[in-house]
C-alpha cells in the first residue's frame, strides 16, 4: 500500500468527543480515492459507486498527522476497485480501513465508460512511453 497524502487534524475536524469525526475522515478517503482514480484512469469524470464495510480501529486528536494509503486491487471494464487505510503518521497506528472502494469512469454524458486499463501505471511510466512514441515518430519509426 502506498500512502499518498497527509492531513493535519485541526479543531474543525473533531466530533463532540474531541476526536477525529468519522464523516471527516470518510470525506478525505473519498477525495483521495477519486484523485487516485482520476490519475490512473486519465479522466476527471469519476464517481464513487460503493464503499464496503468501514472499520474504525483507532482515532486521532488535534495536532495528529494522519496519512491515507490507497492500493488498486481490481480493474474492471469501467470501474476501479481500491483498498484504503488511514493511519497515524507518527505512531503508524491504524485509524480506519476500507476493504473496497469502487469508482466508476464516466463519459461526458455521465454514463459508465470503458477505460481500457488493466494495471497500475505511474506518471513517470506514461511520460517515458510518450517520449518514446514521440522519438519514434520524429525518426519515422512506428
Amino acid at each position: 500500500m502506498r500512502f499518498h497524502s497527509r492531513r493535519w487534524v485541526k479543531p474543525e475536524d473533531l466530533n463532540a468527543n474531541g476526536t477525529l469525526f468519522a464523516g471527516q475522515v470518510l470525506s478525505w478517503i473519498d477525495e483521495e480515492a477519486i484523485m487516485y482514480a482520476m490519475i490512473q484512469l486519465e479522466n476527471k469524470r469519476i464517481v464513487t459507486k460503493y464503499m464496503s464495510e468501514v472499520n474504525f480501529m483507532g482515532t486521532a486528536v488535534v495536532g495528529d498527522v494522519i496519512e491515507i494509503g490507497i492500493k488498486a486491487i481490481k480493474f474492471g471494464k469501467s470501474s476501479l476497485t481500491l483498498n484504503c487505510e488511514v493511519r497515524n503518521k507518527m505512531t503508524q497506528d491504524p485509524i480506519v480501513t476500507v476493504d473496497n472502494v469502487i469508482l466508476v469512469n464516466l463519459d461526458e454524458n455521465g454514463k459508465p465508460k470503458p477505460h481500457g486499463k488493466v494495471k497500475v501505471e505511474f506518471v513517470e511510466e506514461r511520460l517515458a512511453k510518450a517520449a518514446e512514441k514521440e522519438a519514434a515518430l520524429s525518426t519515422g519509426k512506428k
